[in-house]
């Protein structure tokens, strides 16, 4: 049961990273810079925040299955560091220093921030 839950957690987590990915780079007025990846790393750190949060809070109450579902499913499906290197990696091969520098502070600065301001605002 729990292999099927990651399962279809990641799928949906997957696909809501391509949905937003695409919506983003539809209306993404920066250039080269990776708006779409940013944005999701910051927003999944935030939900990873806010469900630990609650977890640690005992506000909510999960099964195993169901934390499983939720955090490695959903949100390691959602959230994509392994893009971030990659799209770091091709700003840097690029020339484009100054963004692969802001993308990898920016992400990994305001990602911390989601985190915490999520598990604060839960717990």
């Amino acid at each position: 049961m729990t292999w099927i839950a990651v399962a279809v957690g990641g799928a949906l987590g997957a696909a809501a990273r391509h949905g937003l990915n695409h919506l983003i780079h539809q209306r993404n007025v920066t250039g080269a810079f990776p708006a779409g990846i940013f944005a999701i790393n910051v927003l999944g750190s935030f939900a990873i925040g806010l469900l630990a949060g609650l977890l640690a809070s005992n506000r909510i109450q999960l099964s195993e299955v169901q934390r499983t579902f939720l955090i490695v499913g959903v949100l390691g499906g959602f959230t994509t560091f392994f893009l971030f290197s990659l799209d770091t990696l091709t700003l840097l091969r690029s020339g484009e220093v100054s963004l692969a520098g802001a993308n990898v502070v920016g992400q990994v600065v305001l990602s911390l921030i989601g985190v915490w301001l999520g598990f604060r605002l839960a717990h």
